[in-house]
């Protein structure tokens, strides 16, 4: 999303002398070698962000802050830049709140006003985001609609929703009202903090509802998992003759992912290669995944051989599809396709080659891959990493050494480690481990009807009754509810859902007719249907 919010500076194309740059660049600690200063491109069309006045070297900073901009992360910029504000600001601060408490410095004039947005910008570039806030509501200031973009945007970088909210709320006390250009932003940023709600109000209120506002609503209602919403924001979007673009489409590919919609998937892949999008890393990212996860393996391999530009997500998309389909060999293969093509896997990427590992009975690999996370590549494991080998050991019936590994592990109070003994206890019938482990499961994580259940039908395999009957009453006293299972199913582009014991939907009569023959045909065919897990 980092392109969509971009503040609305002029483009300025420049071209700087190298030896101009680098007294200035290897003062920075990412600019600290000639090695590095050479990375930094000589012409660029970036957005220069307005800055103080500095007399020697204010080209080369803008300079430094355009590059630091297109190839750093927020915090990164502030080690390049934030020396170069620092002093500047300072002395604007000062100015200002001397002049406050002398009663002088009024910000309808002119010249308090760009001073005020200068020491704000200055703040920001300075990594003192939370200083400026701190200055607007002390002083109860109004900035400019460039300052303000500046303060939403550094929130936006750092993830740090509260504080966007409280320079909206800035905003409200000091009867300011923002351009629609700002509303898109604090858009943005309610969507991305998951508050959907005030986000639809902003919404609404937009008098030009552009394909990032469109894409914001999409991409906020998808991650809080109302996909079928985010997908009917896609169909209205198009309705208002709007075209969308990769970030559209990326979300789009991942409510079809989740909900296992491949025919709705297929229709907005062909109509994004009429869009000329089918080259996008992101898109084709998300696109691998859901063709897997609608269990069209041919489309999703089909997809990622044709894509030009691959990175370390459309890898992973694809070992994790695999995995996802217990297709352990394949895995192996395109984990070592991906380092021979020089891309070095990350945390997801070990996690999908570890659960492959697991479902294979890969002990041996398993922990070779495991311990390669931090020799090879410098990667902490996590508590899923963790989780995943207790899982590749339980289902190997090793149990005491998955047991003694996460006493072990720096992550033995994560419930994650836990419940994956729990569950591998319960495919061993081993009933002493499993009541130590659902013991430390429950007191880590209380409440998680999932874990009650499997410890109950851990019971039910040993024929201990007595004690599932306890571990139900138990969920009956906590109110511990079990979430009904149900099923999904797309039938000619209508998504149709079936809830555990719902008879609501207009066909279920035919269906629980269609189960009964089919269980018939089942037992007469041999098969002993096992009710433990109900």
């Amino acid at each position: 999303m980092k392109a969509l919010i971009a503040p609305p500076f002029s483009f300025t194309p420049m071209s700087l002398n190298l030896s101009k740059i680098s007294p200035f660049a290897s003062k920075s600690n990412l600019c600290n070698s000639t090695k590095n200063v050479q990375n930094l491109k000589f012409f660029c069309t970036k957005p220069i962000m307005a800055s103080p006045r500095f007399p020697v070297v204010s080209l080369q900073n803008r300079y430094l802050h355009t590059e630091a901009s297109s190839s750093s992360s927020s915090g990164e910029i502030h080690v390049i830049v934030g020396p170069m504000f620092a002093g500047k600001t300072t002395t604007l601060l000062r100015r200002i709140q001397a002049e406050t408490e002398k009663g002088s410095f009024q910000v309808e004039q002119r010249k308090s006003f760009v001073q005020l947005n200068k020491t704000l910008k200055g703040l920001c570039f300075s990594g003192r985001l939370s200083e400026a806030v701190g200055l607007l509501w002390r002083m109860g200031l109004k900035a400019d609609h460039g300052t303000y973009a500046l303060m939403l945007q550094e929130c936006l970088f750092r993830k740090d929703y509260k504080l966007g909210r409280r320079i909206h709320a800035q905003m409200v006390i000091i009867g300011y009202v923002p351009n629609e250009y700002l509303k898109t932003k604090l858009l943005i940023l309610y969507a991305k903090s998951g508050d959907l709600v005030t986000a639809h109000v902003l919404f609404d209120k937009l008098q030009d509802k552009s394909v990032i506002s469109w894409n914001a609503m999409i991409a906020g209602y998808v991650q809080k998992g109302f996909e079928e919403v985010g997908l009917s924001y896609y169909y209205k979007m198009k309705e208002n003759g709007l075209t969308p673009d990769q970030y559209t489409f990326a979300s789009v590919f991942r409510a079809c992912a989740t909900l296992a919609m491949l025919e709705l998937g297929k229709q907005a892949h062909g109509f994004m290669i009429k869009c000329h999008i089918s080259e996008n890393v992101v898109v084709n990212s998300a696109l691998v995944d859901m063709y897997f996860k609608c269990s069209s393996i041919s489309d999703g391999h089909q997809v990622f051989d044709k894509s030009l530009n691959r990175n370390v997500v459309t890898w992973t998309a694809l070992i994790s599809g695999y995995g996802q389909h217990g297709r352990v060999v394949e895995v192996l293969e395109s984990f070592h396709r991906m380092k021979d093509e020089g891309f070095r896997p990350n945390y997801v990427t070990f996690l999908a080659v570890l659960s492959a590992c697991s479902h294979g009975g890969l002990v041996n690999e398993g922990w070779d891959y495991f311990s390669s996370m931090t020799r090879d590549y410098g990667i902490q494991p996590r508590g899923q990493h963790y989780a995943a080998m207790v899982d590749l050991l339980g289902r190997a019936g090793r149990l005491q050494e998955a047991y003694e590994f996460v006493l072990t592990s720096p992550c033995k109070e994560h419930s994650v480690v836990w419940g994956a003994l729990l569950g591998a206890c319960r495919i061993h019938g081993d009933i002493d481990l499993t009541k130590l482990a659902a013991e430390k499961f429950f007191e880590l994580e209380q409440g998680n009807a999932g874990k009650y259940v499997v410890l109950a039908n851990a019971y039910a395999t040993v024929g201990s009754w007595d004690n599932v009957a306890e571990i139900r009453g138990t969920m009956r006293d906590l109110g511990v509810i079990k979430e009904p299972g149900y099923s999904r199913i797309e039938l000619q582009g209508v998504v149709h859902f079936f809830l555990m014991g719902d008879k609501s939907h207009k066909h279920s009569e035919e269906t629980y007719e269609m189960i009964k023959e089919m269980t018939c045909i089942l037992k007469d065919a041999g098969y002993v249907p096992n009710f433990s897990d109900d």
